[in-house]
């Protein structure tokens, strides 16, 4: 075995296509002494892919803090173990929070793995912009998920979902509720074969009339600005500032980056840039 600190290693593993590993994730699987993992059918398919035989202990939402206790004396004992989910992240919807708080609190070494996670990459190809709001799973039940819902229609961020395909309607109609005036970027089958994406205007997307399967990573826009040009701004000011930036970014990034700032529609500040280049 390599030389690896003993501790607990967040290993972050493919949301699909078995190849999206880092080869450091798959040096500390083979260096570990035991692998934690949600189904251990799910997680024998990476591992046998890259010729990878250890001891799996199956640690999912019923047993969290039974296998915390067992895990944490193993690690005090000098072990490495790793933490794996069925895809992407650890904890992130995902075991595995109850044993790192047990670590932290036991002054054992948690290392993290990074990799792969559906919401990261659902963003990287949502055309939205990088400021974001992880959710999750929302509740399952019509007035728990209405109260959530209800609660995030003022986040002013985009918003990121994981949505069990079965119920994708369910949510899009509350969405459409609360959630007005943004866009809607779905995820289904990311990496994989049959890798699909839609994109629409909340209001406008239909019900999915065929059954959708798996899970779904949903993300709501940030509120297309309607803008109420209330205040006055000096526009000799805006312009030298505007100038430094152009030089720097992309004529794109500057007008969004500048309309919001401002309070300034995008239509005005994408004027006066180009006012600016034809000097």
């Amino acid at each position: 075995m390599d030389s690896f600190l003993p501790g607990l290693y967040i290993v972050s593993t493919p949301i699909g296509n078995l190849e999206d590993i880092t080869l450091r994730a798959l040096n500390v699987l083979k260096n570990s002494n035991k692998i934690l993992c949600e189904d251990t059918r799910r997680s024998l398919k990476l591992l046998n892919y890259y010729g990878i035989s250890k001891k799996l202990i199956s640690n999912h939402k019923f047993n969290e803090k039974k296998i915390a206790k067992l895990i944490t004396e193993s690690l005090k004992n000098g072990e490495v173990i790793s933490m794996i989910s069925d895809a992407g992240t650890p904890t992130f919807s995902d075991p595995g929070l109850v044993l790192i708080k047990e670590c932290i609190k036991k002054k054992i070494n948690v290392f993290p793995v990074p990799g792969v996670s559906a919401a990261t990459t659902a963003m990287s190809i949502s055309g939205f912009d990088d400021q974001y709001f992880f959710y999750g799973f929302l509740p399952k039940k019509n007035k728990a998920a209405e109260k959530e819902i209800n609660f995030l229609k003022d986040f002013d961020f985009n918003i990121v979902f994981f949505v069990p395909a079965i119920k994708i309607n369910f949510y899009i109609n509350l969405f459409k509720k609360f959630l007005k005036g943004r866009e809607i970027f779905i995820g289904r089958e990311m990496t994989k074969i049959h890798e699909t994406f839609y994109r629409e205007n909340l209001e406008n997307i239909k019900d999915f009339k065929e059954n959708l399967k798996g899970e779904l990573t949903v993300v709501l826009s940030k509120k297309i600005n309607k803008f109420k040009e209330t205040s006055t701004i000096d526009e000799n000011k805006l312009r030298i500032e505007l100038k430094k930036y152009l030089k720097r970014y992309s004529l794109k990034d500057v007008v969004n980056l500048f309309s919001q700032k401002n309070n300034l529609s995008k239509k005005k500040v994408y004027n006066i840039c180009l006012g600016i280049k034809k000097k």
